[in-house]
């Protein structure tokens, strides 16, 4: 069994949360193994709530991390034409356009519980909107979340934000965060149609940006610290993952230089040093509290959308 087949078997095996089920769908549905994508999208349905969230485990408060899982629950209903997934999708959108929780701008919060964006929400919210056809609708959580959270003078993004009073939670640029943001803009860019290409410039040149800010602080092993700015903080490889997939991908859409390329195969090199013999990738940013060096689902899940990714480049 290669690396990748064994990364792939060890992330089945991870308990998962909404949005680590959502992504590592993604990761399936991207490595072409639709087959276990369509599996994961069923079981994100059975425990989707009556006010459509999906793969909800307890009572988790949770607004954009359930609809992580959205672009694969489309495929799997176009896959196979069960009306179930399409009922799934149906309630899914129904939450992220009319029922969750948002501000008078139409921003949906993070949490149903408090009035906070969370930079994660770039990646779990609009990809799902922009793949249902919600093209505006997902522009717009892009944009009120970039307003919030994006530091001009450092050209990254903060963490939290509290729209009730108006100011950063946690001002920290987290690797990992920014990360979401490259990713789920990157998808976006390739989901929009020739009529929003405005919009579309607008997104590359927000990609760009966040590449170039970050990049100067790439260490000489191809990782970053936790906080990227802070080198104080852990070194970790799932930032890097996540720019590689951004770039890999940007590369091969066109709408990137390939100039990047030497630093994203530095990053993917550094991860495929952390891979151990049962295929959990180490030193990423970890899982239950993601404040210390470890393993988690999103971390394989990166390492199969950046393989991936950086596979599809090449045979191009």
């Amino acid at each position: 069994m290669n690396t990748l087949e064994k990364v792939k078997q060890a992330t089945l095996a991870m308990q998962r949360y909404s949005w680590e089920q959502g992504v590592v769908a993604q990761a399936f549905l991207e490595a072409g193994d639709r087959s276990t994508a369509v599996l994961l999208a069923a079981e994100g349905i059975h425990r989707q709530r009556d006010d459509g969230r999906c793969c909800q485990l307890g009572a988790g408060s949770a607004s954009t991390d359930p609809c992580a899982i959205g672009e694969a629950l489309i495929a799997a209903w176009e896959d196979t034409g069960d009306p179930t997934f399409a009922q799934g999708v149906q309630g899914l959108l129904r939450w992220a356009l009319e029922i969750a929780p948002r501000n008078q701008e139409g921003i949906v919060y993070h949490f149903d519980n408090r009035k906070e964006f969370w930079v994660d929400s770039f990646y779990m919210l609009p990809p799902f909107l922009a793949r249902a056809g919600q093209y505006e609708a997902a522009l717009q959580q892009l944009d009120g979340y970039w307003q919030a959270l994006y530091n001009v003078e450092a050209g990254l993004l903060s963490h939290r934000w509290d729209d009730e009073k108006k100011v950063l939670v946690r001002s920290d640029f987290w690797g990992v965060g920014n990360g979401w943001v490259a990713a789920g803009m990157a998808r976006v860019i390739a989901l929009l149609p020739e009529s929003l290409q405005q919009q579309r410039k607008r997104l590359i040149h927000r990609v760009k940006g966040l590449l170039d800010a970050a990049l100067r602080y790439q260490r000489p092993d191809g990782m970053f610290h936790d906080v990227i700015n802070v080198p104080d903080t852990f070194p970790e490889v799932n930032f890097g993952q996540m720019l590689a997939y951004t770039i890999f991908r940007g590369v091969k859409e066109g709408w990137l230089d390939r100039s990047y390329l030497p630093q994203a195969h530095r990053m993917r090199q550094a991860a495929r040093a952390q891979v151990d013999r049962y295929g959990l990738v180490h030193q990423v940013c970890g899982a239950p509290h993601f404040d210390a060096p470890g393993t988690a689902a999103e971390g394989q899940a990166f390492y199969i959308l950046m393989e991936s990714a950086g596979k599809s480049l090449e045979e191009s």
